[in-house]
């Protein structure tokens, strides 16, 4: 039983894990961040991270491993949605190359 319970523990962990993964390429690629909420991603960090520790804590790879990739995206896409939106609103470009949303 406890085999299942990590096979499906894993899978779960993968498939959430690799959902982030176009979404950070697609904001690298285009550099444009507009249709995300800052809040939402910097709590969505948070989160992640907390999930990571608990992982950790509880020496669960499957947990600490998924959430560490996943947080190494969110992050990317925190990072690049912060820079984006200073560059922006410091007008340092013009806002057809940066056309993110003002936070």
């Amino acid at each position: 039983m406890a085999a299942w319970v990590e096979t499906v523990e894993s899978v779960a962990a993968v498939c959430t894990t690799l959902c982030w993964l176009p979404q950070a390429v697609k904001i690298i690629r285009e550099k444009r961040t507009e249709g995300i909420s800052l809040i939402t991603q910097s709590v969505f960090t948070l989160g992640v991270a907390l999930w990571a520790a608990y992982g950790l804590l509880l020496n669960n790879r499957p947990i600490l491993y998924a959430n560490g990739v996943t947080l190494v995206f969110a992050l990317a896409i925190l990072t690049l949605q912060t820079s984006l939106s200073l560059i922006y609103l410091r007008g340092t470009d013009k806002q057809e190359d940066f056309p993110t949303q003002r936070p």
